[in-house]
């Protein structure tokens, strides 16, 4: 699933969950130049330039106001750069960065961010992280979430979790 930043957008509007507090708005310009950042970073990754694309995207993370772990654009961000150090295999650094995403507004419960952190728990060899962080991307979108995944991580978590009474529905 190579999402990055604009496809990461969607998947998070669409899960955000809806009771929180408004997040506070960047002042525009910020936020232009952030757009224009990121942007950029996800052309780079886009061809697999991965050191390069998060070299930018933390370029958009020194822009945000302090405390930065205020605003929503540090949770996009912090999970593209999770996401470009995951596809790279940099996996300590791939958990750090979503660790710093999960600080942020409308992290909690996001199953994409939850998803990428659980495989990168499981590829460091965390496996009861792995277990906690992919059984909730797994119980919030079932294995659509996996679809484009490499199948041991639905194998996994399948493994993991007892079927419900009937066994699991349609699409689970």
């Amino acid at each position: 699933m190579r999402l990055f930043l604009y496809g990461f957008i969607g998947v998070f509007i669409a899960t955000a969950n809806a009771a929180r507090p408004a997040a506070l708005e960047l002042p525009k310009e910020t936020h232009g130049k952030i757009i224009a950042l990121s942007r950029k970073a996800d052309g780079l990754a886009g061809q697999g330039q991965y050191a390069d694309a998060i070299q930018v995207y933390m370029q958009a993370v020194k822009l945000l106001p302090q405390p930065t772990h205020d605003w929503e654009a540090a949770t996009w961000l912090w999970v593209a750069i999770g996401d470009a150090h995951f596809l790279a295999k940099n996996y300590v650094q791939a958990r750090s960065a979503l660790s710093e995403a999960m600080r942020c507004p409308g992290a909690l419960g996001n199953p994409f961010i939850h998803l990428r952190l659980g495989q990168t728990q499981f590829e460091l060899g965390n496996m009861q992280r792995a277990g906690d962080e992919l059984a909730r991307a797994y119980l919030q979108e079932g294995k659509a979430i996996f679809k484009a995944e490499d199948p041991k991580y639905l194998g996994f978590i399948k493994s993991k979790l007892k079927p419900p009474p009937g066994g699991w529905p349609a699409g689970w």
